[in-house]
């Protein structure tokens, strides 16, 4: 730990001539939309100072003013509003989501470098989401085979002063606190404080918690076109972890979730705990070589630690007397310390009569990991699965203990990565984007159960070397008006998204391969509303997933393909009226294998959202909004069917001064009774009742 600290630290001292930050004028014109909104370069993401509209690939950002009024609270509410995208419950411990049909726990980045470990990622210190469908290795490395998710963090302003505080307190007795403050050190440094805790709370029987966090950021703008961002971070999540209801048999169809228990938690309320701990140090170095080229450094190092234990259910017996819960349950911990520094040239220059727009990068890191996982035991069966009577909601959990260990692992990852693209404007308006990047996985994992066995050492071991195209054409018959098609690639190394998985089988298995083909349209309808669409195809090459016969069983499926539409209206329709609304058709199905034609985990075929928002007065701003989902599949097996729902929400906004403002949102107006995500067959959450929260936001 002490030499990958003094790594960091010397990068970033070495590169003190090499780094950047905004200036305030920058940043203002970054964050305030004045107009032409896809014509604005401000997608972190793409690494190259590109306008969105010359993007060729599809995406969302998210702002902080959205992020705010909508109330969003984590990832999970951001991307319920986002086409294309779908939320998978994670256990009740971490972030999961399901991008154009292909589920993931690790396609999550900060400012553009990979977060990689499992958690509730909170929202306290963001300027913006950027969520980029598609797979694309170029810009993000292995993973993201149906896209990705970038969170940008606020940086300090040079030359500013000034304090934001938020409370908010909801009907479940939910509450947080958050502080935001930045504070000009001299003309050319500033520092900004982003703060937080919450109190959690829902409608779920013993559902609790507390989470907080630190971020303390220091901006330097060193002259001579150089300027770097420094920041620690510091997390901590502690709640129960709750992992919904089961399912039941219907007759003539598939399984259902168990309805009229929205409320019961399935588990121990005090055997089902999370508890996670992070420290994590950043550094940024940028630099302008000239007007045509320049450079950037950023250095991370994170240092995790999480343990989780649950009871779940595992199985529910609707026609027996009395009905039957089936229980099971595992204690997992996981240690982790990763260290990852990117590079970025980005070069702006003619050749004849052509323009170029050239990145060239180069990735490195290693991640060291120990995990372990115990079984649980229910003292009156000496078994890890115990059933229960279950009369009205009432049951009880018998005795348990976690041993012995189910898994036990050591992982060593180390990889480099080298990439390169240019974007060629061979006219005024036809572009070409191509380029490719260059990983080397190198995973090494020691087994510590395996290597109790003779002639087994334990440890596994893969080198993967993958080269990942990017192609793009991008036409503008008018200047606020693009059609694009491209084509992409990323890989999965074997060892799965959190290179824990190796085995003595999976050790011998190539890297997944996922291909996206996308056509798309990009419009300024007016300077301040843009319609965005595209066409797509995304497919996976074999992959593994949990064979519902046995959950400790690992199987492999021989691919699937999503194919889908996906299109999106944001901006003001009139002065007083603003739109935010989305549409996404997936048609996703496995290929080969036992599931062939089955439709793949937790994709609904039609996702729709929308958010309006009307100044009805100089202090009084209304909002309602609605978002629906349609049935889909637990799991590939399609044994269990979640119907589809409608959700309706609003809000109203009142100023109280030039300064403060008074907002109050309400969730599920109808009171819906729905499941919004789940994690297998038995895992299915329930949606929350009607509830409203209350917010004040103070400018000092």
């Amino acid at each position: 730990m002490k030499n990958k600290l003094a790594l960091l630290v010397g990068t970033a001292i070495a590169c003190a001539s090499f780094g950047s930050i905004a200036s305030a004028d920058s940043i203002d014109d970054q964050i305030i939309v004045t107009g032409r909104y896809l014509s604005l370069d401000q997608l972190d993401s793409v690494k190259t100072p590109t306008p969105i509209i010359d993007v060729p690939q599809s995406f969302t950002i998210v702002t902080i003013d959205q992020i705010e009024e909508q109330n969003f609270t984590s990832v999970a509410d951001v991307l319920r509003y986002t086409p294309g995208l779908s939320v998978s419950q994670g256990e009740g411990h971490r972030d999961a989501i399901i991008i154009r049909g292909n589920q993931t726990t690790a396609d999550f980045f900060i400012n553009g470098v990979r977060d990689d470990v499992q958690y509730y990622r909170p929202l306290y210190n963001l300027q913006q989401i950027e969520i980029l469908r598609g797979s694309n290795a170029l810009l993000f490395g292995r993973g993201g085979g149906g896209g990705i998710v970038n969170r940008v963090t606020k940086t300090p302003e040079i030359g500013e002063t000034f304090t934001s505080v938020r409370a908010s307190v909801d009907t479940f007795g939910a509450y947080s606190l958050s502080a935001d403050t930045n504070l000009e050190i001299s003309r050319d440094a500033a520092f900004r404080l982003n703060a937080y805790t919450e109190e959690l709370a829902n409608h779920r029987d013993a559902f609790d918690g507390t989470r907080y966090a630190l971020n303390p950021t220091l901006a330097v703008d060193f002259g001579a076109r150089t300027s770097g961002v420094f920041s620690y971070e510091y997390l901590n999540d502690d709640r129960v972890v709750d992992r919904g209801v089961p399912s039941v048999s219907v007759a003539n169809g598939p399984d259902v979730p168990l309805e009229g228990y929205r409320d019961t938690l399935f588990g121990s309320a005090d055997g089902n705990f999370t508890e996670f701990e992070a420290h994590i140090l950043r550094a940024r170095i940028d630099h302008e070589f000239n007007d045509m080229l320049r450079g950037n450094v950023t250095a991370q190092y994170a240092d995790y630690d999480k343990l989780y234990q649950n009871i779940y259910a595992a199985g529910f017996d609707a026609f027996s007397t009395p009905q039957r819960l089936t229980l099971d349950g595992y204690r997992d911990a996981t240690e982790r310390e990763n260290f990852i520094i990117q590079g970025n040239l980005i070069g702006e220059f003619e050749t004849g009569s052509f323009g170029h727009t050239v990145l060239f990068g180069i990735e490195y890191g290693d991640q060291s990991t120990q995990n372990g996982r115990l079984d649980n035991r229910f003292v009156t069966s000496n078994d890890d699965q115990e059933t229960v009577d279950f009369v009205n909601g009432n049951y009880t959990v018998p005795n348990f203990s976690f041993g012995p260990a189910l898994t036990s692992r050591e992982s060593d990852v180390a990889f480099t990565s080298l990439y390169l693209q240019d974007q060629i404007s061979i006219a005024d308006n036809f572009k070409v984007i191509i380029g490719a990047r260059f990983d080397r996985f190198d995973v090494e994992v020691l087994d510590l159960i395996a290597a109790q066995n003779p002639n087994d050492d334990g440890r596994r071991a893969r080198v993967d070397e993958e080269i990942s195209p990017r192609l793009g054409v991008i036409w503008k018959p008018a200047e606020y008006v693009s059609f694009y098609a491209s084509y992409s690639q990323t890989f999965l190394p074997s060892a799965g998204d959190q290179f824990l998985t190796l085995s003595t089988t999976t050790e011998q298995i190539a890297p997944q391969v996922f291909e996206n083909r996308e056509i798309g349209a990009k419009w300024d309808i007016t300077p301040n509303l843009s319609l965005t669409a595209s066409i797509f195809q995304n497919e996976r090459g074999l992959f593994t997933t949990v064979n519902p016969n046995n959950v400790a069983q690992i199987i492999t499926v021989a691919g699937s393909t999503t194919e889908g539409f996906e299109v999106q209206l944001v901006g003001d329709i009139t002065d007083t009226w603003s739109i935010n609304a989305g549409y996404s058709y997936l048609d996703s199905t496995v290929d080969g294998g036992s599931f062939q034609g089955n439709r793949t985990r937790q994709t609904p075929e039609h996702m729709f959202s929308v958010w309006n928002q009307y100044q009805a007065t100089d202090r009084l701003s209304l909002a309602l909004g609605m978002t629906y989902q349609d049935e889909y599949f637990v799991r590939e097996d399609n044994a269990v069917l979640v119907p589809s729902y409608t959700r309706w929400d609003a809000a109203a906004f009142y100023d109280l001064s030039d300064r403060t403002l008074l907002q109050l949102n309400l969730e599920n107006l109808t009171d819906e009774d729905y499941f919004p995500d789940a994690h297998s067959n038995d895992n299915i959450s329930t949606g929350e009742p009607l509830n409203a929260r209350l917010t004040v936001r103070h400018r000092f």
